[in-house]
């Protein structure tokens, strides 16, 4: 939760009207018609410059969300800050607004090197007091996830198929600004229940046959363990 009081000097909330080459009172049609023009012809597959798709993305990303659009338009770049402001992946949100990407599926590339990893897994093991002090090889039978091997953890049968989430636009965090007086800003974050807090969509379609879209499999395995002498009471 942050707050941010009105500047005493002038406001600069032109800029990114500028960047987009659009009105202050454009239209959201208005806003996406441009945002569309602009981030295919600057776009870096393209041949495009990369700091300026960055930053007609950017202008896109807050004009295009009604609540940062009427925080920028009373405060400013300097209201949007402190979280406020954006900060996503340029290259998610283009694909989020194309629907997965237009340029053969470079955003599911890229999100598919964001492969999930199965969390280191504990177990507790019951002994003696006898085989702490003479040792003892001794079976243990685990069921743990581990990353699908038919899609290689990202859900999908094809990894073009894996979008950023539109709700949350691939944070997996929704954002909710509210103005609580004038120029006081409060803002409030929770998980996106649309994509579960994942950021990413998969089309119950597309899904991977083998884990059904979770990207991990469960899999039951018998390990040896062995207990050294003098091992003590929770040593790991």
């Amino acid at each position: 939760m942050s707050f941010r009081g009105r500047r005493s000097g002038p406001v600069n909330n032109t800029k990114f009207y500028k960047v987009l080459g659009i009105e202050r009172d454009a239209t959201d049609t208005e806003i996406k018609k441009a945002y569309k023009k602009l981030a295919i012809k600057l776009h870096p597959d393209k041949g495009g410059d990369e700091e300026k798709f960055k930053e007609v993305t950017h202008a896109f990303e807050i004009l295009s969300d009604p609540q940062k659009r009427e925080v920028y338009d009373q405060l400013g770049e300097e209201g949007l800050q402190d979280g406020g402001g954006g900060g996503m992946d340029p290259h998610d949100i283009f694909d989020a607004f194309f629907g997965g990407g237009i340029f053969g599926g470079g955003g599911g590339a890229r999100r598919g090197q964001r492969q999930a990893k199965a969390p280191d897994v504990q177990h507790v093991l019951k002994v003696k007091l006898e085989d702490l002090y003479k040792g003892k090889t001794t079976k243990l039978a685990i069921t743990r996830n581990r990353i699908c091997s038919k899609c290689q953890g990202n859900g999908a049968v094809d990894s073009s198929k894996v979008s950023a989430c539109s709700e949350c636009r691939g944070t997996g965090i929704r954002t909710q600004l509210r103005q609580i007086a004038p120029g006081m800003v409060q803002q409030l974050q929770s998980h996106c229940a649309t994509c579960s807090g994942t950021g990413e969509v998969i089309p119950p379609s597309a899904r991977c046959t083998k884990c059904s879209g979770e990207k991990v499999v469960q899999e039951r395995k018998v390990l040896e363990v062995y207990v050294e002498p003098g091992m003590e009471h929770g040593q790991k």
